[in-house]
């Protein structure tokens, strides 16, 4: 079951730099390289939102979906990627991530199911406090995929 939140419209800004070798012979961003773009941008949203706590705690990606909308073309601007949780379940949580150009172009979505382990164990663990407050705290609008999803066919 999905947790709500009274603030469905959070998302925390994180621009990112690009880098000139991180475009492919169609003279674009490679669509790897937007993958670590989500990436970092996760990485840097955890890094806000609990630089300073204690983690006895540990998360495992367990699924990356992305729907690329239009290229990324080099800039020496950053690109922004918006970040906030879309779900918060019992051991599971997935974060919905945006990816816009210099010019405010919507590029990419990505939506990331992460799970929560238990370090010692190696197995999901159920989501403890503090961390389900801020990833509550975190809850904003889901990634909706246009294209269709599921079995090919």
């Amino acid at each position: 079951m999905a947790s709500e939140s009274a603030a469905a419209d959070y998302s925390l800004e994180i621009p990112i730099h690009l880098r000139w070798g991180d475009m492919d012979i169609n003279n674009h961003i490679n669509n790897v390289q937007i993958a670590r773009l989500f990436e970092e941008a996760r990485v840097r949203s955890f890094h806000t939102w609990i630089a300073d706590a204690p983690r006895n705690f540990s998360f495992l990606v367990v699924r990356q979906d992305i729907e690329f909308h239009a290229p990324v073309h080099y800039s020496t601007h950053p690109v922004t990627v918006t970040s906030c949780v879309g779900r918060v379940g019992n051991s599971s949580f997935t974060m919905a991530l945006r990816l816009f150009d210099k010019e405010g172009v919507h590029c990419a979505s990505a939506e990331t199911t992460m799970v929560v382990v238990d370090p010692v164990a190696g197995r999901p663990a159920p989501i403890q406090s503090p961390l389900r407050e801020v990833l509550t705290n975190s809850l904003g609008r889901p990634v909706e995929f246009g294209g269709r999803r599921g079995s090919a066919g």
